[in-house]
């Protein structure tokens, strides 16, 4: 398959690019920046010498590229893929979107969370989360790749939901993400004086990936969830690990937790149960497109406790779209992102 990527100077911009050179049967044929156009990408991310040397091009002539890829990843800001996806609306090409605009069924929703009008509201689409929207991903013109809070949410929170074994109205993720998922650009709370020996909360009550979660979880559930999520910047370059609690419902047990579990992610590779009273660490997944979990029930409150911890750059952006890009093109799911994680 000829892909291309659109903006390949975000961090995951380039985590896409590395993985891309491990896959098989992916060859790269345009890498795109408005900010760096005509500078060699290796120039501006050195771990790329001699792995990816190619000039960066603008989009100006978009439809260029898209008539000359069979998928394009888009790793732009809020607002600019729905403009390219309307433009190569008649074309073959075939689009993964790292970003947000492709996420949301009700656009309304994503106009008031991103404060950014949607013009392609029209746009056949599908979530890109492969574990639970697998038989959609396969052909589907446009994939919206879930976010990286949200994958570690979702995941953690989906197998009680679908069994309806927690109350929803209780649920409650306490998120923490490494400083990479704030983008590359240079920004004062991200400076090194301000981050280092820091740990803080952020966006409580307005972050983004709320809706985008609540949406998931109610579709998984076919009831309307309504949750508090609150995310946390902890001073390391990769990793998240997602803290979610939730009210069991009365008479469920242990047992039907873990079967809950064990059932819906059941031959799921990328998926490592670490089972009851597990505790999985961001270190343990780090480089991987892994989601581990663990989970706790505390029989004094009749709450379940999960932890979930992933990469932020992979499983939770390069790697789930890698992930989707072989759904959709029916290639083996694993092919260039089976590899162990990066220890210590």
């Amino acid at each position: 398959m000829k892909v291309s990527v659109i903006g390949a100077t975000g961090y995951a911009g380039a985590e896409l690019l590395r993985l891309i050179y491990n896959h098989p049967k992916a060859d790269l044929v345009h890498i795109t920046s408005e900010s760096h156009t005509d500078e060699i990408i290796s120039a501006l991310y050195p771990h790329l010498c001699g792995i990816c040397d190619k000039k960066l091009e603008s989009i100006e002539d978009i439809e260029k590229i898209g008539a000359d890829s069979d998928f394009l990843f888009i790793g732009l800001p809020a607002g600019h893929a729905m403009e390219i996806g309307r433009k190569l609306d008649g074309l073959p090409v075939r689009i993964i979107d790292l970003g947000a605009d492709y996420r949301f069924d009700d656009t309304d929703i994503y106009e008031k969370w991103y404060k950014v009008r949607h013009t392609h509201k029209e746009a056949k689409r599908v979530y890109g989360l492969a574990e639970l929207y697998r038989d959609k991903i396969k052909s589907a013109k446009i994939i919206g790749n879930a976010g990286c809070y949200t994958t570690a949410s979702i995941l953690a929170v989906a197998p009680l939901v679908k069994k309806h074994l927690v109350d929803v109205k209780t649920i409650i993720i306490d998120a923490k993400s490494g400083v990479s998922g704030a983008g590359r650009s240079a920004k004062l709370p991200n400076h090194f004086p301000e981050l280092y020996d820091n740990f803080k909360a952020y966006g409580v009550a307005t972050h983004r990936h709320t809706p985008e979660i609540e949406q998931a979880l109610a579709d998984i559930g076919g009831e309307e969830v309504r949750l508090n999520f609150t995310p946390h910047l902890v001073p390391m370059s990769r990793g998240i690990l997602a803290t979610s609690y939730a009210t069991l419902k009365d008479g469920v047990t242990a047992d039907d937790v873990d079967a809950a579990f064990n059932n819906l992610y059941d031959g799921e590779f990328f998926i490592r149960l670490r089972g009851r009273n597990a505790y999985p660490e961001t270190k343990y997944v780090r480089g991987s497109n892994f989601c581990d979990i663990g989970w706790h029930i505390d029989e004094r409150t009749h709450r379940v406790i999960v932890l979930s911890a992933i990469d932020n750059l992979v499983k939770g952006a390069a790697g789930q779209a890698i992930q989707n890009f072989n759904i959709a093109s029916d290639f083996d799911e694993k092919m260039g992102l089976d590899f162990a994680p990066i220890y210590p």
